[in-house]
């Protein structure tokens, strides 16, 4: 299992260096922002009396915005689950589909290796993966403190970035279990996707509408904290978002143990009148 997780882990290089050196920049874009957030705080004030409130609900607390918390919250970690969920659909969806559709899965499962040496590789090599791009994002907000007056401790910002990570392993577990129960990777990918845009809006939503919020208390982003995991983790929510990751990929495996492994292209939905037909 060894070779098979360090083989995945290479073919992540790419997605680790683009997307980790992007948010490092980003990072160290942001951070030095704060401390001209702060000279002009008088005129920002003024300013966020004219928004409207319903603003809050999508891009977090701006009158918190003057806060080290608040501020990393409004300008980075309310769109984070967003923006890297399309790495985690992307990665979750393609981790076995992805060679299933190129004729390659059924070759590499001839060598004497099981279904479940290589789906636990590869699904390690995702989850480093993930760890080294969230390790990039951290150091980027992390490196540009030390001359900015955002004053956050680098272990104190590590749990936001775990808040963040447990929201994606739910993301690419349900990719990866949709795209073994659906017949195309684009298939999967797409209806994962839906649920990552669905979960942020429909969150946002139901804090202009407190009647939404059964409907948001079903999605994963409903328990992600961001920014305000720095004044602690919940450790219940936390819990419950890798609990509901670890049910989804066991769903894959068992899947993917009785799965018919197709020579190569994608598949179809096997409806018995299409079959007659």
């Amino acid at each position: 299992m060894a070779a098979i997780f360090r083989y995945a882990l290479r073919g992540f290089r790419g997605q680790i260096l683009g997307w980790g050196i992007a948010l490092f920049v980003l990072g160290c874009m942001f951070v030095p922002m704060y401390d001209v957030t702060l000279e002009r705080r008088s005129q920002m004030e003024d300013l966020l009396k004219t928004m409207p409130p319903a603003l809050s609900a999508f891009v977090g607390d701006l009158n918190q915005i003057f806060e080290p918390a608040g501020y990393l919250d409004v300008r980075y970690f309310t769109l984070m689950p967003v923006v890297l969920g399309i790495f985690a659909v992307l990665a979750g969806s393609g981790l076995l589909a992805s060679d299933e559709e190129k004729g390659i899965l059924d070759l590499v499962l001839a060598y004497p290796v099981s279904r479940t040496q290589l789906f636990l590789g590869r699904l390690a090599a995702m989850v480093v993966a993930a760890l080294a791009i969230l390790f990039l994002a951290w150091l980027g907000l992390v490196v540009p403190m030390a001359w900015s007056a955002l004053a956050v401790s680098p272990p104190a910002l590590f749990l936001a970035m775990l808040s963040l990570l447990a929201v994606l392993l739910v993301y690419a577990g349900l990719a990866l279990f949709l795209s073994l129960v659906l017949p195309a990777r684009r298939l999967a990918g797409m209806t994962a996707g839906l649920v990552v845009i669905a979960s942020y809006f429909i969150k946002a939503l139901a804090v202009l509408d407190p009647s939404l919020g059964p409907l948001a208390s079903l999605f994963p982003l409903d328990y992600y904290q961001g920014a305000k995991a720095i004044h602690g983790l919940n450790l219940g929510w936390f819990a419950g978002l890798v609990g509901a990751a670890a049910l989804l990929v066991t769903l894959a495996w068992w899947r993917f143990e009785r799965k018919d492994i197709r020579v190569a292209g994608e598949g179809s939905w096997r409806l018995a009148f299409w079959r007659r037909k």
